[in-house]
């Protein structure tokens, strides 16, 4: 094996360039129109356009892949993880093609990646698997007779792929076909497969999955479990290893299983065999014929680097360790960096500004470690999944893992576009998490709170911080620039201050807008009242209303400020970005909190953005339009669905902010929409009559 072509893009991509370097193997990377000048493109010995922009166009066409490896010399394809990974057919036709497959063998991912062909196999095996059905006949009729066998509350699971899509909970009969009806258009989307299985559901238990590893000479090991329980949609954000619920004795059941059911396959190479987990006794849900996005929570406890073991296995060489030879060491848990919002709505755009942490490394096996693809100024597109980046930190307890982790994310910065990195730290901060004691309903259970844990510091961020990072962009207009009041909103909140210079920086002081408070909004909102109270000066009377306060501003050489107030410092960063009113609009970063803001100052107090917003349903983010709910003349309740966008892989329903009549439909089925175009029209809310005097 001399030359290998790696069949995919981003971090795995450059994962895999990393480990064949060291071992002196060269290295292709395909790419899309949309990725030419992507880092792994760069990195790679050689690089190949495959033309397009979607995966459907690039990533996803055999024919393009493997005449980019006919025509720069590749011996051997790596698929990575996601695309075609798991495609038997694409395997075969790589060995059909003289080329080395560095994954199973096709017959192995034919067993094992189709979830009711595995869950037959595992049955023989031994291994446990919860009662279901996935045969042949997939009429609704056929699934809800099946469901009245199996009970409620049941999953609908797509048989192909994995990563939560085509995914559904149904806890009654009367949500069956609709569940059936959204699973199957995912997956045909995500896998050009539609064929779906029920099984019951396990309402609180554990994802814990094992890595297992095969030769062609008939050796298996397992390298130890993850747990990968904090998901939203399906789809895993946290990762860690060892598992906090996984005694030595469970470890050794649950490996033995996942072996079996390797061996049983006629398995080759990395795998990961996924159970759900319930106190002592854990169910197959499906084994990956890949290598996994959380691989290098492994590699840290082990030390091991499992793309060089592929590599070795799919040159015939024997594993490297037996299985009583294999340790684990520490503690490691990884996080996934996505462009979403805590909504977890994924967002394309520009990262304008990017900066890793102090002391990170890349694809290393130990400390901290950064997995990523991007840059400043890098696009993240609609076309792919929104997953930037993965930290990983490896320590000596599971304690420390989570506070060295936590440090990591507060000094990340990416700028330009919405991250999930404070709802990180949210959960990995939250003492359910900290306890070991998060499941799979873990967000679904304590979203809403972590998210008004985020919110709450976000404001405390915009009242002390939005001027300084205001700064960070209008420093040329100082002083004069502030001789009115500055109206800085973040979300619904406004927070107007005066502001003017003095010895050694700036005084600034709330302006009373709504009873004395220096926050004003333009929506009521009877659930946080006290959100809007402004924050007292430190040291000043509680209840008391806060004083002016003194903020010196430094300007430092990476080109952030340090902000001084009250003795305390916070480095505080700030980039424009588009969508604001005239394009006033910052991202702003104060240690671990994000928020954004505008600059309302020369606008009307009452906006009419609101009324707007009243009278039309837009885009959030690129996309395309998979399904249109409404129809013109019909009426909507509030959070009914409208629109239906695939964006990133997944499909997010849209829905009106309150109740609303449709008055025209201006997109079609298959329209690529762009974030603020204007998908439906309301018929405008008719003013209420106001009462006659008496």
């Amino acid at each position: 094996m001399k030359k290998i072509l790696i069949a995919n893009r981003g971090e795995i991509a450059r994962r895999v360039i990393a480990t064949a370097r060291q071992m002196g193997i060269a290295t292709v990377a395909v790419h899309s129109d949309a990725d030419a000048h992507a880092p792994h493109v760069r990195e790679a010995t050689q690089a190949f356009a495959l033309g397009g922009n979607t995966s459907a166009e690039s990533y996803l066409r055999v024919d393009k892949l493997l005449a980019a490896a006919r025509a720069t010399g590749a011996d051997a394809i790596h698929p990575g993880y996601g695309f075609l990974s798991e495609d038997a057919a694409f395997a075969q036709a790589v060995q059909d093609a003289g080329l080395v497959w560095i994954g199973p063998p096709p017959a192995a991912i034919r067993a094992l990646g189709d979830k009711g062909a595995a869950k037959r196999l595992a049955v023989r095996q031994g291994v446990p698997v919860l009662p279901g059905y996935a045969g042949e006949d997939q009429s609704v009729a056929r699934f809800t007779a099946e469901a009245h066998k199996i009970g409620y509350p049941l999953m609908v699971k797509a048989v192909a792929g994995g990563g939560g899509r085509g995914m559904r909970l149904v806890m009654q009969a009367g949500d069956l076909p609709a569940a059936l009806q959204g699973a199957r258009s995912e997956a045909l989307a995500g896998f050009g497969n539609g064929e779906l299985l029920i099984e019951r559901a396990v309402l609180q238990p554990r994802h814990v999955e094992v890595q297992v590893f095969a030769d062609a000479l008939g050796n298996a090991v397992h390298l130890g479990e993850r747990d990968c329980s904090v998901q939203r949609r399906h789809q895993k954000i946290i990762e860690e290893a060892p598992s906090p619920a996984v005694s030595p004795e469970l470890r050794a059941r649950m490996g033995a299983c996942a072996v079996a059911l390797a061996q049983g396959a006629g398995y080759v190479g990395a795998g990961t065999v996924e159970f759900l987990l319930e106190g002592e006794d854990f169910y197959l849900m499906e084994m990956n014929t890949r290598l996994q996005v959380e691989h290098p929570v492994t590699e840290a406890i082990t030390g091991l680097d499992l793309v060089a073991w592929q590599i070795r296995v799919a040159r015939g060489e024997a594993l490297p360790l037996t299985q009583e030879q294999v340790q684990l060491t520490g503690h490691a848990i990884e996080v996934r960096l996505c462009a979403e919002d805590e909504n977890y709505t994924p967002h394309a755009g520009r990262i304008a500004h990017f900066a890793e942490p102090p002391g990170a490394s890349h694809f290393a096996r130990a400390g901290l470690r950064f997995d990523h693809a991007m840059s400043a100024g890098g696009e993240v597109t609609p076309y792919y999944d929104a997953m930037l980046g993965k930290l990983i930190v490896h320590a000596d307890t599971r304690e420390a893992a989570i506070n060295q982790l936590i440090a990591a994310l507060a000094q990340t910065e990416v700028l330009g576009l919405p991250t999930n990195r404070g709802f990180l730290m949210e959960c990995l901060g939250d003492a359910r998490f900290q306890a070991g004691k998060a499941l799979i309903s873990f967000l679904d259970e304590h979203g809403d709170a972590l998210r008004a844990a985020l919110l709450e510091k976000e404001l405390v961020a915009h009242d002390r911080y939005a001027f300084a990072a205001y700064l960070t962009v209008n420093v040329a207009g100082l002083p004069c620039a502030f001789a009115a009041p500055r109206r800085l909103r973040h979300r619904e909140h406004v927070r107007t201050v005066a502001v003017r210079a003095v010895a050694g920086g700036w005084l600034v002081d709330a302006v009373p807008t709504d009873g004395g408070s220096g926050f004003s909004r333009e929506e009521e909102r009877e659930d946080k009242p006290s959100r809007l109270k402004p924050l007292p000066r430190e040291g000043a009377p509680a209840g008391g209303e806060s004083s002016p306060r003194h903020i010196a501003v430094q300007a430092l050489p990476d080109g952030s400020l340090r902000c001084t107030q009250d003795g305390w410092a916070e480095r505080v960063r700030a980039v424009p970005v588009a969508g604001g009113e005239g394009g006033q609009r910052w991202h702003a970063q104060a240690g671990g909190v994000d928020w954004w803001f505008e600059d309302e100052s020369y606008l009307p107090a009452a906006s009419a953005s609101q009324a707007q917003a009243a009278t039309e349903l837009k885009a959030p983010f690129n996309g395309r339009v998979v399904r249109i709910v409404a129809q013109p003349g019909q009426a909507l309740a509030q959070g009914e669905a409208a629109v239906v966008i695939e964006s990133m892989k997944l499909e997010h329903s849209l829905a009106p902010r309150a109740a609303a009549t449709v008055a025209e439909v201006l997109v079609e089925v298959g329209q690529q929409v762009s974030p603020g175009q204007v998908l439906l029209r309301f018929v405008p809310p008719q003013p209420q009559e106001k009462p006659a005097c008496a």
